[in-house]
């Protein structure tokens, strides 16, 4: 299973970014899905995640109202939308995938088996 982040960057305050992860070797139609950032010398965290479905999602309380995660099942993508960036949104973000179908979203970034390489976004006030 490989997973391809794309869409960092630089931003404003403000702004908008659109973050993407690709999968090959896995249909992310049946697999939990989730979006997961670092910041320099903090630990790993969970930022959004949806179920298998994507019928359900789940959100940090940091970027509730703000972040909005999708699955494209046509795509086999799931998307990390990031409205109204803040300084404090600079990280590293991660997407990743859980090793087992059917499964709900959860927090844990032990819960998750499969990463993508990560994408650096940086947000300026």
């Amino acid at each position: 299973v490989q997973l391809q982040v794309s869409g960092g960057g630089l931003a404003q305050a403000g702004d908008s970014l659109r973050l993407s992860c690709a999968a090959s070797g896995r249909t992310f139609s049946s697999y939990a899905t989730g979006w997961f950032r670092q910041a320099p010398g903090k630990e790993r965290e969970f930022v959004a995640g949806t179920n298998w479905g994507g019928g359900l999602t789940f959100y940090a309380d940091s970027v509730k109202d703000r972040f909005t995660i999708s699955k494209d099942n046509a795509k086999n993508t799931v998307d990390l939308q990031m409205n109204s960036l803040k300084p404090e949104d600079t990280a590293v973000y991660y997407c990743a995938v859980k090793r087992n179908r059917f499964t709900s979203v959860t927090t844990g970034v032990k819960d998750y088996d499969y990463w993508g390489q990560g994408t650096l976004v940086t947000v300026s006030s």
